[in-house]
Order: structure tokens, then C-alpha cells, then sequence
């Protein structure tokens, strides 16, 4: 988010970066979802349970992997970058600092429950579920992947 907002804005605007943001994320999404899919069968009970980390390490590990992870650094400015170059021209500054905020307090707020979830809900996270879960979640990822394919078409093709 912030390289977006550090000068990457004057970029997104053009005409050919909007098509190419759009057009990754569709691939972005649709390759999450297909790998979500794919790999939702080789979830196992065994990988469920805690290896005996501390918290502390998990979270840090888990930190470091995101924020230096090339795909999540292309997720965010394909996706972000791609809503952000769209309404760019019809908000404010201000107000996009405010959508970025709600983006990421968004972000925390799900993070946070998820864990919170699977943490209490352990138990009942038996491998069906768990397939189940990843078979969805897959397949939301595919709808959405395919709005930004058809934005992407429309920038294109016919604009």
C-alpha cells in the first residue's frame, strides 16, 4: 500500500497499467483458488496441531514470510493498486487514507478472528471440514478472479 502511495499512483492511472493490474490480479486470484482447490485434499489432522513454537515465534516467522513474500507484494499492488487506480480520479487524498485504513483495519480485524476461530474451533476442524473450507474458499477466489478478468476485458477491449 505504500508504494502505491508513495508516487506508484501517477502510474496506475495510465490507461495500459489498469488493464495489466487487472489482468493480474484475475490471474493472481484464479491461481490461488485453482491451487486452493487442487490442494484441498492433501490437508491432514496431523498438520492441524501446534509443533511446540511460542506464539511470539509464530508470529514473527509468519510476519517476516508475508511482508518480505514476492506474491504477497505483487497481490497488494495488483489488487489494492488495481481498486486504488479505479476510484483514484473520484475521491480525495483523504478519503482514500480512510478506505486504506478501513482496508487494513479490515485485514487485522480478519486475521485476528480467524486465528481466534480456528483456535477455539479446533477441534471441530476435521479434514471433511477443512476440505470443504478450501473447495469454497477456492471457488470465491475463481468468482472474483473472473470480475477482475472481465474488467480487464472491458479496459481493453471495449473502452
Amino acid at each position: 500500500m505504500l508504494l502505491v502511495y508513495l508516487g506508484m499512483i501517477h502510474l496506475l492511472n495510465a490507461p495500459f497499467v489498469k488493464a495489466f493490474l487487472w489482468m493480474f490480479g484475475f490471474f493472481v486470484l484464479v491461481y490461488t483458488g485453482l491451487e486452493s482447490i487442487k490442494n484441498a485434499g492433501v490437508i491432514s489432522e496431523s498438520e492441524l496441531r501446534g509443533n511446540g513454537n511460542t506464539l511470539t515465534n509464530s508470529f514473527l516467522a509468519g510476519f517476516l514470510m508475508s511482508l518480505f513474500n514476492p506474491l504477497s507484494i505483487l497481490f497488494w499492488l495488483g489488487i489494492y493498486g488495481s481498486i486504488l487506480a479505479n476510484v483514484a480520479n473520484s475521491y480525495p487524498v483523504q478519503q482514500l487514507m480512510i478506505f486504506s485504513g478501513a482496508i487494513v483495519l479490515g485485514v487485522l480485524l480478519w486475521d485476528v478472528t480467524m486465528a481466534a476461530a480456528s483456535s477455539i474451533f479446533r477441534r471441530f476442524l476435521k479434514t471433511g471440514l477443512l476440505k470443504t473450507i478450501s473447495w469454497m474458499s477456492g471457488l470465491s477466489l475463481i468468482g472474483f478472479g473472473f470480475y477482475f478478468g472481465v474488467q480487464a476485458f472491458q479496459l481493453l477491449f471495449l473502452r
